[in-house]
């Protein structure tokens, strides 16, 4: 009876598991077989949707590669995002070991001022934020998203990296100081890598967030060249109500790819960081 109850209880595990995984996989399933289907076969409601019902193709990919600026949308969304992603790590880390070390309950109120800060729609600052890149003479241009993206993402980065820090002990950092290190120094030699957690999550958060933000990218820039892959892709293959399937889905999986590695790759990290970012 045990034996049936294990065997059972596994098997309920391993079938809710194979149904995420399912559904997990499936739209990019779906983009793939779109993205290589004749125009004919997509959009033939007699045809079964899951398959090639004829050949493949390749033009749904010849078009988005050098029919539009794709690859000028990859470039523009790599920079902005690196720059970015170096921009909010240099703010957020000394503002939340500063935070967390000597600024005590004060601090903490403070802490959480600043993530609330992070939960005000941007549809109310998209109008005084384009003023203040309009003063900069940033229009059309990606420098402005450059300075307006860190305005969301260094107020949850620098929360996170609070609680990640004050799961650090003080004893560890006071020993380098007592060893004969500055505070900086037990900062860079003692806290930081014992912090990479925390800080690779803020990377690849910070530079997913960036990669798939809409708003701001649609408010500031309509210069083709300029644009990130966010909006190059909708805008330009949706002319009215005609939607070039094809090259969509093949602009929607492509950028996904890299994105899915990384995650893979630091998953562990990535999990790592954020529990102990939000329970500490």
């Amino acid at each position: 009876m045990t034996r049936l109850k294990k065997l059972g209880g596994r098997s309920a595990l391993y079938s809710i598991v194979t149904f995420f995984c399912i559904f997990s996989v499936f739209p990019f399933y779906w983009m793939l077989i779109a993205m290589f289907k004749q125009d004919h076969d997509l959009f033939n409601p007699a045809n079964n949707p899951f398959r090639f019902n004829e050949p493949a193709t390749l033009e749904h990919l010849r078009l988005l590669l050098f029919d539009t600026y794709f690859l000028q949308y990859l470039y523009n969304t790599l920079m902005v995002g690196l720059a970015v992603v170096c921009i909010t790590v240099a703010v957020s880390v000394p503002a939340a070991y500063s935070l967390a070390r000597w600024c005590r309950q004060w601090g903490e109120n403070l802490g959480i001022g600043i993530f609330l800060t992070y939960l005000v729609p941007p549809t109310l600052l998209f109008i005084p934020l384009s003023r203040m890149t309009s003063l900069f003479g940033l229009n059309e241009s990606r420098m402005a998203l450059v300075l307006i993206y860190p305005t969301f993402t260094i107020p949850f980065c620098t929360w996170l990296l609070m609680g990640f820090f004050k799961s650090i002990p003080k004893d560890i950092e006071e020993q380098a100081m007592i060893d004969g290190c500055s505070r900086l120094g037990a900062m860079m030699r003692i806290i930081i890598p014992l912090s990479i957690s925390g800080i690779l999550t803020i990377v690849v958060f910070a530079f997913t967030l960036t990669m798939h933000e809409f708003i701001y990218a649609l408010a500031f820039i309509s210069v083709s060249a300029q644009k990130t892959i966010s909006i190059g892709v909708p805008t330009e293959l949706v002319r009215g109500d005609v939607f070039r399937w094809g090259p969509l889905m093949a602009g929607a999986l492509l950028p996904s790819i890299p994105v899915a590695i990384l995650y893979t790759f630091f998953l562990d990290r990535f999990i790592a960081g954020f529990t102990m970012g939000a329970v500490k």
